[in-house]
């Protein structure tokens, strides 16, 4: 070591193999610098290592146990493709580390959560080995289909050290990812078709663990053939028997509460607002927030939705009444105490609700949420008054204890340019830090959004107002569609909140019908349709609505819902052009003649929903330059 470092030989040795950048940081260092070898060996040891790591960030590279980084790495296991979603991380991840994002917000760490990407040459052996393909294709049981993915025996062994080698390094909750070869696609990005899984990952039993993680890959392998993905494929042009899954494993961003683990927010950013408020405009951009995991935003719960450019004017806050209505009353974290182990249930068993109570007793509200004083009806910034907690974001979006809107507007504005087309991000942040660590921004996701502009302008004043169903001046879509005949609708005089469970179940029925008889149709609904919370919508998946042209979201009698952007319901509706109408309770501009519809006579009657069909086509009207479109009741022509 002496004779070697007193004459150049380890910065000469690096640039005879081309190693310029850390032969140039090697040199200047001299003998006398240290004060022993030993110094000196731990210092050239922790170059190297550094070097090693600076040179892998952004690349997807072999798994190692010794070269994986369990804070930064994205690594892959098997062969085949990384799939879509994968993909998008690796390219996000060369953006961040090729603009120095990490760095640009002082302590504030904006990174890939660490990660390990399983390719789908496994997926393709699991399958063959255990004689599943041609069972999964065909079968129609989404029970029967779950139980014998998670009793089959065989698992690649070759890649069973290497996920053992993974959990040995990881302490953290783990998320279980789909990652398909059509995921995230800029025609059809299969928003939230397969299926995620969270393990607690928790004990110290490394066998049972690495059981745990097994039976999630498995349940990811499985959705791949569930009858929701089957629907959603019928409607794309492409073949079930070409998909092939990768599954990414993600260190989830987060803390723990005792037995509970959950990031301080999640939530959701697209860089195009369909519903743009002046003074903003589509391209400024929409977000939606939520306290603890992403569940919450992800599927249409109640969630702070604002414009990363204007954030301090924020709708659904319009006044006290309307935020106490709006405001979010629970929150998703991992239940690390769980037992539970194979249930062959689709669901995952590790994801719990909490109350805003729990959050209070963990201190985790102190970030997002303001206070509510019933004795004199005010709602105040901040947690240190005596009063109800409420999750507004206000020490967030109004006092900038985190610049949030910042980080999107650079991740999105970033991405748009990267990608050639509008995205959509997930993300979750950490503001409770341990000492001397770093706040923590994680970019969990990032895909294409699908938007198909029309360059021709439709002209929406060819009829009178008497001959149209509905108009609305919030319309996602553009064109126009003149072959439906079917309207199912939702009995709007005899619904309640507490049944639209059972108003999904019947308009999921009526889609099947519509689906085997080919015949499209416009869906009239109440509420934010595919939301997580029953009381704010009708929670529909998409397979139950996959036939739907068109579709109307209006307003509850007694109860204003914002659409939900950023869901994966959302996405989907966009990524298949759907037609997409909102009419507000409190919009002039928009209406739906709802005595015409009643009068009309019906063709099938349920209990919550009806439908109604006609001899002559509805004309379905939408320009999207201007987010304004109409129906037509049917046998109209184009002429007032």
């Amino acid at each position: 070591m002496h004779y070697h470092s007193s004459r150049n030989h380890f910065s000469n040795w690096l640039k005879a193999r081309t190693e310029f950048w850390l032969a140039h940081q090697l040199r200047p260092r001299k003998l006398a610098d240290f004060s022993s070898i030993t110094e000196m060996r731990i210092d050239l040891i922790a170059s190297l290592r550094e070097y090693r790591k600076l040179r892998q960030r952004g690349i997807i590279t072999k798994f190692s146990k010794e070269s994986f980084d369990p804070y930064s790495s994205c690594s892959r296991i098997g062969g085949g493709s990384l799939g879509g979603k994968a993909r998008g991380l690796s390219f996000v991840n060369i953006l961040i580390n090729n603009y120095n994002v990490q760095n640009r917000m002082g302590n504030i760490r904006i990174y890939i959560p660490p990660s390990i990407v399983i390719g789908t040459d496994i997926f393709d052996a699991f399958l063959e080995e255990n004689k599943l393909r041609d069972f999964a294709l065909s079968s129609e049981d989404d029970k029967e289909i779950l139980r014998r993915f998670l009793d089959a025996d065989f698992f690649p062994e070759e890649i069973l050290g290497d996920l053992k080698a993974f959990l040995e390094l990881t302490d953290t909750p783990i998320a279980v990812r789909s990652s398909s070869l059509l995921e995230d696609s800029h025609n059809h990005p299969f928003a939230g078709v397969y299926k995620t899984y969270m393990i607690p990952n928790s004990g110290s039993n490394l066998q049972e663990k690495l059981d745990d993680l097994l039976l999630a890959i498995k349940k990811v392998y499985a959705s791949t053939y569930l009858k929701s993905a089957k629907d959603y494929i019928k409607v794309t042009s492409y073949k079930l028997e070409n998909e092939k899954m990768a599954v990414i494993l993600q260190k989830i961003v987060g803390n723990r509460h005792k037995d509970r683990f959950y990031p301080d927010f999640s939530g959701v950013a697209r860089s195009y607002n369909f519903y743009p408020v002046p003074p903003q405009v589509p391209s400024d951009g929409i977000a939606a927030a939520a306290l603890g995991l992403g569940k919450m935003v992800m599927e249409g719960g109640s969630a702070v939705r604002f414009c990363p450019k204007y954030p301090e004017h924020i709708d659904q806050f319009s006044s006290v009444k309307n935020i106490l209505k709006n405001s979010q009353k629970d929150f998703f974290a991992i239940n690390c105490a769980l037992n539970e182990k194979n249930d062959y249930t689709i669901q995952d068993p590790s994801l719990e609700r909490y109350s805003l109570e729990t959050a209070e007793e963990d201190l985790a509200l102190h970030h997002v949420a303001s206070v509510y004083s019933p004795d004199n009806d005010v709602l105040y910034e901040g947690m240190s008054r005596e009063g109800i907690p409420v999750v507004t974001f206000a020490p967030i979006l109004r006092n900038k204890a985190f610049p949030l809107c910042r980080i999107l507007n650079l991740i999105l504005d970033m991405g748009s340019w990267g990608m050639g087309t509008p995205v959509e991000i997930e993300f979750a942040v950490n503001m409770t830090a341990e000492p001397e660590k770093p706040m923590e921004f994680g970019l969990l996701q990032m895909r294409p959004m699908v938007l198909d502009r029309e360059l021709e302008v439709i002209n929406l004043d060819e009829f009178s107002r008497e001959d149209l169903i509905c108009s609305s001046s919030q319309v996602m879509g553009n064109g126009v569609i003149d072959e439906i005949k079917d309207i199912v609708l939702v009995d709007r005089n005899n619904f309640d909140r507490s049944n639209s469970r059972a108003a999904a179940r019947e308009i999921g029925e009526f889609n099947s019908q519509l689906l085997a008889e080919n015949r499209k149709y416009l869906l009239i609904s109440l509420g934010r349709l595919g939301s997580l919370d029953p009381w704010l919508g009708i929670p529909v998946t998409w397979d139950q609505i996959s036939g739907a042209r068109t579709i109307i979201e209006t307003g509850f009698k007694d109860f204003a819902v914002t659409p939900s952007q950023g869901s994966h319901f959302f996405q989907n509706l966009n990524s298949f052009m759907v037609g997409y109408f909102t009419i507000k309770s409190d919009d002039r501009k928009g209406f739906i003649d709802w005595n015409w519809l009643f009068s009309q006579p019906v063709h099938q009657q349920g209990s919550l929903v009806r439908h109604l069909r006609f001899s002559e086509p509805l004309i379905i009207k939408m320009s999207g330059h201007i987010n304004q479109g109409i129906i037509s009741k049917p046998g109209h022509s184009d002429e007032k």
